[in-house]
Formats: C-alpha cells, structure tokens, sequence
C-alpha cells in the first residue's frame, strides 16, 4: 500500500506541472506569435524481480522477464513546438509576420540590472520616442527591437512611409527625401527544445548556457535570403483550442484516478491497523 501511495502522489506532482502547461497555452490562444508547449512523460526507476529461474519456460514470451514495481512517472520533456499559425492582414505597415516556422525576431530586454537578448514572433510593431527628435522600433511590450548587429534601431520622427521587405529589410522614407536603410535581427530556431519561455511573450535560452551546437543561427549575409516575412500581417498562436480541451479533460482524469489511488491505500491501511 505504501508503494501505491508513493506512485500515486510522485504522478500526481507531475500531472500537476502538465496541467500548469496546458493552462498556460490556453491563456494564450489569442497572444500574436505565441507558440504552445506540449509535455511528454517517462517512467520513474522501477525495481525489477526475476521471479522465474529458468530461462526456458520463458520461450515465447512477447514481454520483458520478471515483474516490474514502478515509483511513478515524470515529465521528461516539455517542448516548444513551433509550428505555424494562422496569418491574418492588417494592412499595417508596421506589421509584419514571419511565414517560416522556425524564425523569430531579436528584442533587447532589461532583466536584474542586465541586458539580455530574447526572441519574439509577436511582429506587432510600433514607434517609440527616444529623445533628438528620434523614434526607437520596439515591440507590442515596448522593448527594442534589434537588428542584425544588436543594435537598436532609432531614426528621425518625420517619416513618412515604412517598407518592410520580404527578407526583413526595413526602409524607412524621411520627408526630406532621404530613406534610411536597417536589417531587422532574425534568428533560425534549429533545437527548440533548448529555449525557455519567458514573459511578454518572448523565448531564450536559459542563463547556466547550453552545451552542444547549432542551437540557432543568426540570419546575417547570404541566409537572410531566406528569411520570410509579411508585411501588413500578424501571426495568430498555434494553439488548437478543441486539442487543448481534450488534453486538459484526459488530464484531469488521471489526476481523479491517482488521487482515487491514494484514498483507496489510506483505507486499506486503516483495514490493516484495526485487525486484531
């Protein structure tokens, strides 16, 4: 009975962290950009016991030998999922959305004190004084929007038109006649499962680093050919709202069951007790 309990309550702790996931991608069905988190799980260490000595009566068997006693079950990964959703026309000019599954935008935060590069599909985009008659390209949170060198991108106020191109080339007309010319900071996203989600719906990597290569790769020279953007346009979430339903009520299913699971062993150890 204990070992019921303990499997029960360790699965209970984890159903708990999916529902939280679960909820969080629901919170953000309508959040431009926002992409959903799916949970997968794994077995806890189990002890096996090789209860049959003699290999040969064992001929056939389609499973492993021996009986098995797990302690549970964990999250064993929760993962970005990046996959494309919905574009809707806006017709403004500071709106843009990416096309290609895996690209994000580069946005300057100011965490603790600390700059830190984050990453974004949210493409609403609007104008921001900064002071010297210039405006500063931020995001829908108002942070800096980068371009492909980290720098922030400021120009005179007394434009007149925004030309947002297909390759993430903003061009920006002055009513002087001058147009100035910036690259917006694109990344490509090659390991997903290696970024956090942060607030203001922005990703990251985390803060102790991450080992191995390839995580992603700055869209700078020749590769911002393939860059894809929309301009006029913003990305809805990838959230599927009957998909999430159905999860959340599965969930909440197993959670009945394992909490069933530990009054059950509660009453059988009380039965225990009481005998005489």
């Amino acid at each position: 009975m204990n070992r019921s309990m303990i499997v029960a309550s360790n699965t209970l702790n984890q159903l708990q962290k999916q529902l939280d996931i679960i909820s969080n991608n629901m919170a953000n069905i309508d959040t431009n950009g926002f992409k959903k988190r799916e949970a997968t799980f794994s077995d806890l260490l189990f002890q096996q016991f090789n209860n049959q000595l003699d290999p040969k009566k064992e001929i056939g068997r389609n499973t492993a030998l021996g009986i098995r006693l797990g302690t549970g079950a964990k999250i064993a990964q929760s993962q970005m999922l990046l996959t494309q959703g919905n574009v809707k026309e806006t017709k403004r000019p500071l709106d843009i959305a990416f096309t290609t599954e895996n690209q994000f935008l580069k946005v300057l935060t100011n965490e603790n004190g600390q700059s830190e590069v984050r990453y974004t599909r949210d493409g609403n985009l609007s104008l921001s004084p900064v002071g010297n008659n210039e405006v500063m390209l931020v995001n829908s949170s108002g942070y800096p929007i980068l371009d492909e060198n980290n720098n922030m991108i400021t120009f005179p106020k007394n434009a007149e038109s925004y030309t947002i191109t297909s390759q993430g080339n903003l061009q920006v007309k002055l009513d002087n006649g001058q147009t100035r010319f910036f690259n917006l900071g694109v990344i490509t996203v090659n390991k997903p499962q290696f970024f956090e989600q942060y607030g203001d719906n922005l990703i990251g990597l985390p803060n102790n680093g991450v080992t191995g290569t390839n995580v992603f790769t700055n869209m700078v020279g020749q590769s911002r050919n393939n860059i894809s953007i929309q301009q006029g346009a913003l990305e809805g979430s990838n959230v599927n709202l009957g998909q999430e339903m159905t999860e959340l009520i599965n969930v909440q299913r197993n959670y009945q069951f394992q909490s069933r699971a530990i009054t059950i062993s509660d009453q059988m150890m009380g039965l225990v007790n009481g005998l005489r």
